[in-house]
């Protein structure tokens, strides 16, 4: 199974991710009230990372940022690859991720999606509204926790954006995503 190093499955990737992407920062570098709350988390945003396809991370359109699918990437590392597995389904010599990781994983993806978002926008607090959270869990095929799995990204966007965060949301069971992520996320926010 792939975790992330300081993960267990059950306990939460995000400090690791913070650790991580910003070690030495502190409260004082947040530019805006969002980086603000990830601060207060352990977490900062990281650069947005560079695709691996012909697109671009973000776009808008009208008052509405378009996040590309996001991966759990911290500095420049897939943090995990396999299908979601509660290890009682799948084969033994496939890599497998737990229910627990990928959770931690939806999160990483949550704050890379937030990352992209201020490279179009330039400031969180600019977001009104995460319209739509779209995640897609690469499952071993008997594996059915996909909406528990993409609760990572959403409650994570709950926690740094209150109100404006609640969403509506699909969460896709896959067969493979791309780099053999166990999980992406792609969201609609809405700004001013």
């Amino acid at each position: 199974m792939s975790t992330p190093a300081a993960a267990t499955p059950g306990s939460s990737a995000i400090p690791a991710q913070a650790e991580n992407n910003a070690a030495g920062t502190d409260n004082a570098g947040a530019s805006s009230a969002v980086e603000q709350r990830l601060a207060e988390l352990g977490l900062t945003l990281p650069e947005v990372a560079a695709p691996v396809a012909a697109y671009v991370p973000a776009v808008i359109s009208g008052n509405h940022v378009y996040t590309s699918g996001q991966l759990p990437f911290i500095n420049g590392k897939l943090q995990g690859t396999g299908k979601v597995s509660s290890g009682t389904e799948g084969t033994s010599d496939e890599p497998t991720v737990s229910p627990e990781a990928a959770r931690d994983y939806a999160a990483v993806c949550a704050v890379n999606a937030l990352a992209a978002v201020k490279s179009v926008i330039g400031d969180l607090d600019r977001i009104t509204r995460i319209v739509k959270v779209v995640g897609f869990v690469s499952s071993d095929p008997s594996f059915t926790g996909q909406p528990g799995v993409i609760n990572g990204a959403s409650e994570l966007l709950g926690k740094v954006l209150g109100d404006a965060g609640q969403h509506a949301r699909s969460a896709v069971g896959v067969a493979v995503l791309p780099l053999d992520s166990p999980v992406e996320v792609e969201l609609i926010a809405e700004f001013a």
